[in-house]
């Protein structure tokens, strides 16, 4: 039995976009399971939308955040020194036992770095994950969140395989498990079990499709190149396509809107709900993405991924998952896709300790970590 300290150990929990806040969920609830952890959500505002906002928390069962630094959009830079400063006034005024951070984004890397010049120890939840592609923001976040974090919680076994030959100690490195999967599981045992169906589609007859990485939508004849693919795929298999905000700017802006609007197999819809999204995909024949976290999800489903990267920082989706990479090339995606129909795809296997049990690994190993860093402190 955990024994009661007199002053609790309290915990930022930061995160400032949507994915990021599936990861936190499910830590929040594990860490309020702790008598001497106190949670504290710290929103950034990197993603945010009022309308969405609430009841994205809602849905997910996340308190209403204790700081919200409203950082708001802007440039990786811009972005990045906004947070950085914000949540260093943060700390400065009322100071955590511990930073926890989660995944990739530039809220990761900023409170990290404001965290760790302070002094005040960082986890990293979703440690280790690397593309090897530089040209992925995200990628340098990870390798920079990594380097200065204290405690490294890993989703897979190569995250473990990269901080080893990146020369992190074994003693700062963990592996727990997919938190995200956590919020998965639990969202899938909420649902009723009816059978999903969207405007006479049928579980199983259609596909689902996600586009918002630069690199598939900022270039427009690359955008018209997948949008045109995507009629054609729609004409075979109806394709449920919600659309991200910057997609469709980008869309806007390179004129394609008749293609989404006069292609009768494809259905647009506007960014959803985390359980209709999530309901859709699991009725999915298949889904083609270009998102890393639906590329955990599709696994976990077991529902064939058309990964839309020449990459990927979850090469466990690859390996024992659904996904395969197809890039933008509309020959793969085409190849992948027949293989799909004609059942020629492997089924997936279960992935080690993505058991919906992730999170509280997280809280005890941060409970004892913490605790004990408390006892070598008064020791010294």
């Amino acid at each position: 039995m955990t024994r009661k300290r007199s002053v609790p150990f309290v915990v930022d929990l930061v995160a400032g976009t949507r994915p990021n806040f599936v990861k936190l969920a499910p830590v929040e609830r594990a860490l309020r399971a702790f008598p001497g952890l106190v949670p504290k959500v710290v929103h950034t505002g990197q993603h945010y939308d009022v309308a969405m906002n609430d009841v994205f928390f809602e849905e997910l069962g996340i308190p209403e955040p204790a700081v919200h630094l409203g950082v708001g959009s802007g440039s990786h830079g811009q972005q990045t020194a906004r947070i950085l400063e914000r949540y260093e006034e943060c700390l400065l005024k009322d100071p955590p036992a511990a930073t926890v951070v989660f995944g990739d984004v530039n809220s990761t890397v900023a409170c990290a770095l404001a965290a760790v010049k302070l002094g005040i120890p960082v986890i990293h939840v979703e440690a280790g994950l690397r593309s090897f592609d530089r040209t992925m923001p995200e990628e340098i976040n990870r390798l920079l969140t990594d380097a200065i974090a204290d405690l490294l919680l890993v989703s897979e076994p190569s995250g473990v395989e990269n901080l080893r030959r990146e020369g992190i100690t074994e003693d700062k490195i963990a592996l727990v498990g997919n938190v995200m999967i956590d919020t998965v599981a639990a969202t899938l045992n909420k649902m009723d079990g009816a059978a999903i169906r969207y405007r006479g589609l049928e579980p199983g007859a259609y596909g689902l499709v996600t586009l918002h990485r630069p690199s598939n939508v900022d270039n427009p004849i690359v955008l018209a190149s997948l949008l045109r693919l995507f009629a054609e795929l729609s004409a075979q298999l109806p394709l449920v396509f919600p659309i991200h905000p910057r997609t469709r700017r980008a869309v806007e802006t390179a004129g394609l809107v008749d293609l989404l609007e006069h292609t009768p197999g494809l259905h647009c819809l506007p960014a959803l709900a985390y359980g209709e999204n999530l309901a859709l995909m699991r009725a999915a024949r298949l889904v083609l993405t270009d998102s890393g976290g639906m590329q955990e999800e599709t696994t976990f489903l077991k529902v064939p991924c058309l990964t839309m990267r020449d990459n990927t920082e979850r090469p466990v989706t690859i390996k024992l998952g659904t996904s395969r990479l197809v890039g933008n090339n509309p020959a793969r995606i085409w190849s992948a896709f027949r293989d799909v129909m004609a059942g020629a795809w492997p089924g997936g296997e279960d992935v080690p300790l993505w058991d919906g049990r992730a999170a509280e690994r997280v809280a005890a190993l941060i409970d004892s970590w913490l605790s004990n860093r408390g006892k070598a402190s008064i020791a010294g």
